[in-house]
Parts: structure tokens; sequence; C-alpha cells
């Protein structure tokens, strides 16, 4: 093997090694859906929280009446409506809910439609600062209308 040869196959190889290890995390991210109203900076925020977090984010806008129709249909009850809806891996993620919770449903798979953070309490992902975040709760819902708390976020100090 002449050493143009063998630059060659090096150089090669090592663009191999460099890909294969890329390629593979990008097959592995989490892959999420998030539907939101037109033009809404806070859902924004919270998809790029996801991005930067490792998800593979897709992002679709609709109508304010398209999307609350489209919690309807998923089954989201009204009180844990928030400002937009994700899918990922056959649950529903309402609101601005923190990436370890999702993580932690999927991994976890309850029978369960969903999780939600109702409303919009601040310093929740997208919601500003967390070192001033009010109280709140990652709630658990199910198919008959049942929910429990499944994570709970203290008030900042």
């Amino acid at each position: 093997m002449t050493s143009f040869d063998r630059r060659r196959f090096l150089a090669g190889s090592l663009a191999l090694l460099v890909a294969h290890p890329v390629q593979a995390i990008a097959q592995s991210a989490p892959s999420i859906h998030v539907v939101k109203g037109r033009g809404c900076g806070c859902c924004t925020a919270w998809a790029n929280i996801l991005k930067s977090e490792g998800f593979q984010v897709t992002e679709e806008e609709r109508h304010p009446a398209e999307l609350v129709q489209l919690k309807i249909a998923r089954g989201v009850p009204q009180k844990l409506h928030s400002c937009h809806t994700a899918e990922i891996d056959g649950y529903i993620v309402e609101g601005h809910v923190p990436s370890s919770d999702i993580r932690r449903l999927v991994a976890e798979k309850p029978d369960a439609v969903g999780i939600s953070v109702p409303e919009m309490p601040y310093g929740s992902p997208g919601m500003g600062p967390e070192d001033k975040r009010e109280a709140y709760n990652v709630v658990l819902f199910r198919k008959d209308g049942s929910s429990e708390v499944f994570s709970a976020y203290e008030a900042a100090s």
C-alpha cells in the first residue's frame, strides 16, 4: 500500500468513526411533535428547550380553535389544558412539561393518555427563569378521567 493509499484509507476510516456515533445519537433521540398556537413565543421557547436537551422536535402552528379541538380529540381534560399540545410515543404532553418528566413518561409507559402542566406557571420550562418559579405539578391523566400528580415542583426560594 502506498502512502497515498494509506492516507486515503485512514482518512476514510476516521470519517466513518466520527459519522457513525453522530448518526446513532440522532437516531436514538426521542421524537416529539409540538402543536402550538400561531406566533406563540412561550411554545417556541419550550420546543427550543427540548431541542437543546436532545429531542428531535417537529412543530406545527394552528389557529387557537383548531388547537382546542385537537386537545379535546386527544382526550385532554379541560381543567388540564395549556397553551400547546405535543405527542410522543403515543402519549400527549400538554403545556410546559419539563423534559425529565417526558423522558420518565416514555420510560415507565404508564397506562395513561399523557401528562400536563395545566395553565402556564411562571418558571416552568419556557415560562421564565427557574430560579423564580412558582410551585406547580405535572399531572398524569387517564382515559377514564382520573388523574394524579406525576411530579411536583416547589416554588423557588
